[in-house]
């Protein structure tokens, strides 16, 4: 057979790993998967971490493995995608020493350490938090002296995969959005934000533009994960922003990224922030454009686990089948989304149905308000970015895996009033990202992928509101009793 160039995509996820072999027009040959092992951090309440050598293993045997279900490539470039937020330090001798995931909050004692977090808000286009990775450091600093006297540099999880196969530090823009250090309107790391949380701005290394030759594969790298020796790395960004490039979309798009988290983003071309302090503002991986972002929160993530539940042996078509035969409405959830302008999130959640309990509520009741908690969620975010940005268009771009079910795009299209249109391969969307990365990086033109699937209001928009109205009760129902 024919061999065929085809990119390697490495994606390193909240809850697994995954490397990706993808052809230039970014159709996905294999993928290989595994879970990230997480540790619990006893220094603090709340702190997971990841030992960045196990990581790696598991990189280094995901890509042997996917290279190996699609034998017949040459690959001529590879790139990385990684959660944002997370971190990974590494020592003057090239040792990484510890990754801080998006999940690890041990900077969370000194988030009063920010008296104007206005101020930040403005520099950074998010409100202070410890999801952001200055915290994570501090959380370091303070109470981790061994590793913090060893610290030579952190660079963002996606940027340290560039690293491991370079040997070259740099982060990536769109990565250094995320950490609280760096001026999102100029485009470069603020000496006023390095100041404010003590960080040594020899710490931070060079920035770097997505869509760029960091450098060839070195030699240790190479024969690990059985890359060619001619192969280049390709700076790639965050996993959002690569899932958004997939849509091939324009200025002024709205795009809904559903993976573990339900990002919802407007692309723009002026650093624009929200006067109530209610949205997220990043560096996009296309250059002099912005990602102004509300996000839902853990929703895709919510799906998998009750499927696991209710359908443990079952595909999602056969959800998808019990859903279509039978309307039943009479469950409604509230499962821990994040709606963009709410102070505290919710920390606990439930089902809400009739009592007693009858013999019409079935398993796909449950999980219809899950897929509802989720449209609801997405509505409303997408009424904030509507207030801050506005939004002309008459649809709406989705992605990733939880948009794989029809279900879900019809609810969202019926309470948002927009098409849902999602392009073929949707369900890769960091993979396809990527590829278009490398692409751009070897001055390849990107042809556009398959046909696009249109999903538009319908005649249930009206029987929508009724369970948006019912939907918002349950909702407030938790919050005061939980």
């Amino acid at each position: 057979m024919k061999q065929q160039d085809a990119y390697v995509v490495i994606d390193i996820g909240t809850g697994n790993a995954r490397v990706a072999v993808v052809q230039p027009d970014g159709r996905v040959l294999s993928v290989a998967r595994a879970d990230i092992r997480y540790h619990k951090d006893d220094l603090y309440p709340d702190a997971l971490y990841f030992e960045p050598a196990a990581l790696w293993t598991q990189i280094t045997d995901l890509t042997r493995q996917a290279l190996a279900q699609a034998p017949d490539v040459v690959v001529k470039a590879i790139t990385s995608t990684s959660q944002r937020e997370g971190i990974v330090l590494v020592d003057n001798k090239g040792k990484s020493l510890i990754g801080l995931p998006n999940i690890d909050h041990r900077g969370r004692e000194w988030e009063n350490m920010i008296a104007d977090k206005t101020a930040v808000y403005a520099l950074t286009g998010r409100y202070p938090g410890s999801l952001f990775s200055a915290f994570k450091l501090v959380g370091i600093r303070e109470r981790r002296k061994d590793l913090w006297k060893k610290l030579a540099f952190f660079t963002s999880i996606s940027d340290w995969v560039t690293y491991q196969l370079t040997g070259i530090a740099q982060y990536e823009y769109s990565q250094a959005s995320e950490t609280l250090l760096f001026d999102v309107a100029k485009k470069a790391w603020s000496p006023a934000l390095t100041s404010l949380f003590g960080i040594d701005p020899a710490l931070l290394p060079p920035l770097a533009a997505s869509a760029t030759i960091a450098g060839p594969v070195i030699a240790k790298a190479a024969t690990a994960l059985g890359l060619p020796a001619d192969a280049v790395v390709v700076t790639g960004g965050g996993d959002t922003q690569l899932a958004i490039k997939s849509t091939r979309p324009f200025l002024d798009d709205i795009i809904i990224v559903s993976g573990t988290t339900t990002p919802l983003v407007k692309l723009v071309n002026t650093y624009t922030t929200d006067a109530k302090e209610r949205t997220w503002t990043s560096r996009d991986v296309e250059d002099k454009r912005f990602v102004l972002e509300a996000n839902a929160g853990v929703t895709g993530l919510n799906y998998q686990r009750l499927k696991e539940v209710f359908y443990p042996n079952e595909g999602y078509d056969v959800i998808e089948q019990e859903l279509a035969a039978s309307n039943n409405t009479s469950c409604m959830a509230s499962l821990g989304s994040v709606l963009a302008g709410e102070k505290t999130p919710l920390t606990k959640g439930g089902f809400v149905f009739p009592a007693p309990v009858t013999h019409t509520l079935t398993r796909s009741c449950f999980v219809r308000a899950t897929l509802l908690d989720i449209a609801f969620s997405i509505a409303e975010n997408y009424k904030v970015l509507y207030e801050v940005a506005g939004h002309t268009h008459n649809y709406v771009w989705a992605c990733g895996g939880g948009l794989q079910s029809p279900t879900l795009r019809r609810y969202i299209a019926n309470i948002i009033g927009k098409e849902i249109r999602v392009r073929e391969g949707a369900e890769q969307s960091s993979a396809t990202g990527g590829a278009y990365t490398c692409n751009q990086a070897l001055h390849l033109k990107s042809s556009l992928p398959g046909k696009v699937e249109i999903t538009v209001p319908d005649e249930q928009q009206a029987e929508m509101e009724g369970l948006y109205k019912e939907w918002k009760q349950t909702r407030a129902c938790f919050r005061q009793t939980c």
